[in-house]
């Protein structure tokens, strides 16, 4: 007996969805019968997730964009709404930052450089398929924020640009859950935890890891497919319920 897939028929878009957690949430939807559409700037390691869905027998497809770019944006939505005559799902899981520095050495380029990567490009991909959403009168539209947008961590170290990039992005997914809800478009964030993704594995040593650990409530980390789980909840039917919400998936470090 052939399993019903909660995603079968949705087209989606997974910004970032090339490594960490954006790739746990790319093969989870693909997992779920969506078509994923990975959008990066990195296209090697796109291709490379795409394969693994394919291989699967999930579909799939990646493109070379930077979603800070609004021509890249718009002219390859515009070219996968020609194809597929609707966007279903948008998750928007583009975010990060490079090092850590205090307040008092944070230049503008810098405070630039986070915000856009982690706030405006959310602007830029959801308003390019909002139109699309609205037309269909259905869309999930799932930001990747941070418990870092509700408060520092309590057990590691803060950014504070990469703070306020993600809180933006709390709100900006409240305030947009309130203007698309009469078009049947929820509009919800996922806040991980620090994540065990490849670059966290490799930035912090085996003692520290242990230790954060230790400190949450359920005494582990946060792994990418628990992020990527919450996900596919939100994008799924059974979430027709929820808007404006902000979940936690931090293994109760921030409650």
């Amino acid at each position: 007996m052939k399993m019903i897939k909660r995603l079968s028929g949705l087209n989606a878009i997974v910004t970032g969805g090339s490594q960490g957690i954006g790739k746990s949430i790319s093969l989870a939807l693909a997992n779920e019968g969506a078509n994923v559409q990975i959008f990066s700037r990195n296209i090697q390691n796109a291709n490379i997730v795409v394969d693994q869905i394919k291989l699967n027998d999930g579909e799939a497809t990646a493109y070379a964009v930077d979603v800070c770019q609004e021509d890249q944006v718009y002219g390859t939505i515009n070219m996968l709404i020609k194809e597929f005559k609707k966007i279903d799902i948008l998750v928007n899981c583009v975010g990060g930052f490079n090092r850590f520095l205090p307040v008092e050495e944070v230049t503008i380029p810098e405070w630039d450089l986070v915000m856009n990567v982690n706030l405006k490009s959310a602007f830029i991909v959801s308003k390019a398929v909002i139109q699309n959403m609205k037309f269909n009168r259905f869309g999930r539209i799932i930001n990747i924020a941070s418990i870092a947008g509700s408060a520092p961590n309590p057990y590691a170290v803060s950014y504070l640009p990469y703070g306020a990039a993600k809180a933006g992005l709390i709100g900006f997914t409240k305030h947009l859950a309130k203007e698309l809800g009469a078009f049947e478009i929820t509009v919800n964030a996922v806040s991980p935890g620090t994540t065990a993704t490849e670059r966290v594995l490799l930035a912090r040593d085996a003692n520290s890891l242990e230790r954060m650990a230790e400190l949450t409530p359920l005494k582990r980390l946060v792994e990418p497919h628990d992020t990527a789980e919450a996900v596919v909840f939100l994008a799924s039917m059974g979430a027709g319920g929820i808007t404006g919400v902000n979940l936690n998936v931090n293994a109760g470090v921030v409650m």
